[in-house]
């Protein structure tokens, strides 16, 4: 509740004094009766009327505070909140070569960041956001969605088993990534359009190259964020060729890594570079990026008021009125 003439409420300060000469003041005015002794008087047990001897004072003052209340107009608000969501789509475009088993980032890079995909998914529920995956070519694994539990059902499917037995082609194809990613966002009406690529490696295999797609992305008004994950020169175990019974041939290769193309690609879409070798400091990535890529809420308030003075109206008259009824009847004063 709240009130058009709050400064109205002043005037219960009134009641301060008028209290303090009521039972400090007034006795002294009041009529008496002079008696040779009261110890008579004394010994009366109290009644009812002479303990609500100032019942009609306590409705005056209740009258008084009950009118000042109306004075200040007293109002109530019904409030109509409508909001519009403007959110951001985002693709999100992961490396599912057989690289990213290796475990220099426990329990392994592709572990690990679909983990932490799933946190920064959950926290934008009003987003658009779909799943692109490319090893030595690119495909969507889920088209851009609100419905974040779907996508995140299909997230768990993700795997590197499918270039290890052949269903998508060999190599890391980043170019191809960015491009596929960019191609499901030029369609989109969102004011602003993102596509996150992690990878750990570099770009060997595509029609497509990395700078060219990233022209391209600029072009079409996407921004790219790149992660490069892992640790270079870590060690992995990849298949090398397979022998005449079938059976594949792994060999320990070292890994390396170079961050320039993907902080070219980064700033040339107007996006963000990062480089994580831990769970911990992939979590800060995307956090970070959740902080660059806040939803727009854009919210109208709607404040209708109704005036609410007509029951303390009422209590005052009522009180008024009892008072003066008292006064003429049960507490009525011979002068």
């Amino acid at each position: 509740m709240t009130f058009a003439n709050p400064l109205c409420l002043l005037l219960l300060l009134l009641l301060i004094p008028y209290v303090l000469w009521h039972f400090l003041l007034q006795r002294g005015h009041e009529p008496t009766l002079r008696l040779a002794s009261t110890d008579s008087l004394r010994q009366m047990p109290g009644t009812l009327r002479t303990r609500l001897i100032h019942l009609p004072f306590l409705l005056r003052i209740i009258s008084f505070s009950l009118l000042v209340i109306v004075l200040a107009r007293p109002q109530t608000s019904n409030a109509l909140r409508s909001s519009e969501t403007e959110g951001i789509d985002i693709m999100m475009a992961m490396d599912i070569s057989t690289s990213m088993m290796t475990q220099d980032v426990r329990p392994n890079r592709l572990t690990v960041a679909k983990e932490v995909a799933y946190d920064f998914i959950s926290n934008r529920p009003n987003d658009n956001i779909g799943l692109m995956l490319f090893g030595g070519e690119a495909f969507s694994q889920c088209p851009l969605t609100t419905d974040h539990k779907t996508l995140l059902g299909m997230f768990r499917s993700v795997t590197c088993d499918w270039q290890a037995q052949g269903i998508i082609a060999p190599g890391t194809a980043i170019g191809m990534g960015i491009a596929s990613s960019v191609a499901h966002l030029e369609r989109s009406k969102a004011k602003s359009k993102v596509v996150i690529l992690l990878t750990d490696g570099e770009n060997n295999a595509g029609d497509i190259s990395p700078l060219t797609a990233a022209d391209i992305a600029k072009k079409c008004g996407v921004r790219v964020y790149t992660i490069l994950l892992g640790v270079d020169g870590s060690k992995q175990k990849v298949p090398v060729a397979q022998l005449p019974d079938g059976e594949v041939y792994q060999a320990s290769v070292e890994t390396h890594n170079s961050p320039a193309t993907l902080q070219e690609i980064a700033q040339t879409t107007g996006g963000v570079f990062y480089q994580a070798s831990t769970k911990k400091g992939l979590q800060e990535i995307y956090q970070n990026i959740d902080r660059l890529e806040k939803t727009k809420l854009r919210v109208q308030n709607y404040d209708r008021r109704y005036e609410a003075y007509a029951p303390f109206a009422l209590g005052a008259c009522i009180a008024l009125l009892l008072e003066l009824l008292l006064g003429i009847t049960w507490f009525k004063r011979m002068p």
